[in-house]
């Protein structure tokens, strides 16, 4: 199937990963609190929870700082109530950047993202300005020296559980689905004792940019890099080809 991944090196990854692992941790509990406060503590009820999960112990978050944060988002009726909230913009180069945020504060999180921006020369337009130009999909990640199974094998078992794309890359798979099927993909590749890297639902860019000048280059790390290093910021989607 189609190769479109740029998901890029997954030890480069990694690393990154390991860098920033308080700001995922972080990314995570929230989504924990969330997922909690919509649907209870029981991930067996609750397959929103299931798939949080999954996405901390992908991460390596430990399985106790996981129960604690299910159990305080549970009981403590005075938590923090966050917002989504999804910002939507342009960088240099015509290049596209959508913002998900989880917030206790919209107008904090507004005036940091538009500091982002402004700061990379980009500028945060109106709601569905880019997000055309993306597709919503669940993303599973599969790091091929952790897995045994041979590509042809993993295919299948994706496919036959609901998924709509496979790509071998030079390290990795990776498996594309519907939003509403990922659950069901996830939790089977999950049965079969197939390792996943990352698996979340993401924007999916239909077509990358390519920036040539440096400038240019340099303004979009900028507001990738200021944008990374804010709490209330959950993800960050754009269409560069780095």
């Amino acid at each position: 199937m189609s190769g479109h991944s740029k998901f890029a090196n997954i030890k480069h990854k990694k690393e990154k990963n390991d860098a920033a692992k308080g700001k995922i941790f972080t990314i995570i509990g929230r989504e924990i609190a969330v997922a909690v406060k919509e649907g209870g503590p029981d991930p067996a009820n609750n397959s929103k929870l299931r798939d949080v999960i999954a996405k901390a112990k992908s991460n390596n978050m430990p399985n106790d700082t996981i129960e604690r944060g299910i159990k305080k988002a549970a009981g403590d009726a005075n938590s923090v109530n966050y917002e989504t909230v999804t910002y939507e913009g342009y960088g240099p180069g015509g290049t596209a950047i959508i913002v998900d945020a989880l917030t206790d504060n919209k107008n904090r999180t507004a005036a940091n993202v538009r500091n982002a921006f402004t700061k990379g020369g980009g500028n945060v337009g109106t709601q569905g300005c880019v997000s055309y130009m993306f597709d919503k999909k669940g993303q599973i990640i599969i790091d091929k020296e952790e897995c045994d199974m041979e590509a042809d094998e993993v295919m299948m078992i994706a496919l036959d559980a609901g998924a709509e794309d496979f790509a071998e890359e030079e390290d990795s798979f990776e498996i594309l689905t519907a939003p509403d099927d990922f659950s069901v993909v996830r939790e089977t590749l999950e049965n079969e004792k197939i390792p996943m890297v990352n698996a979340e639902i993401t924007m999916v860019p239909q077509n990358y940019v390519t920036l040539s000048d440096p400038d240019d280059i340099k303004k979009i790390t900028r507001i990738l890099d200021l944008l990374d290093e804010d709490d209330d910021v959950q993800a960050v989607y754009n269409n560069w080809d780095e």
